[in-house]
């Protein structure tokens, strides 16, 4: 099912709803096209995010926090002021050493957000 590619122009952040993910994990959709997508993602102190996978070119900015990142075979610290580029299809995973945001930006846009067909990676839900 194909839902609406394209948010707002102005996505002003405290209009915009959070989404409960479970295991201390909450997503606040930003901008989007078909073409490109922009995600905040807010973690509790040791919340996991799952190892997992898609064919989307994923780049992740550390906003605040402190996570460690697994990419392929690689396991790096990561802080406030990091990037990570995450290729298609590579597995990925992070784990919240202290509490923190993560800004992700996908392409193309992550469809699957948008319609709520994901399998999430994070908590029980």
């Amino acid at each position: 099912m194909k839902t609406k590619t394209q948010s707002e122009v102005f996505c002003i952040g405290k209009e915009r709803d959070w989404e409960d993910l479970g295991g201390g994990v909450k997503r606040q959709i930003m901008g989007f096209d078909e073409s490109i997508m922009m995600v905040k993602v807010r973690f509790a102190k040791g919340s996991i995010g799952k190892l997992h996978d898609h064919f989307h070119s994923q780049v992740t900015f550390c906003a605040e926090g402190k996570f460690n990142f697994t990419i392929g075979n690689e396991t790096r610290e990561v802080v406030a002021g990091d990037v990570i580029y995450m290729q298609p299809d590579i597995p990925h995973s992070a784990l919240c050493l202290e509490e923190g945001m993560l800004i992700d930006t996908f392409s193309p846009v992550r469809q699957d957000f948008l319609d709520g067909s994901a399998v999430s990676y994070f908590g029980d839900k």
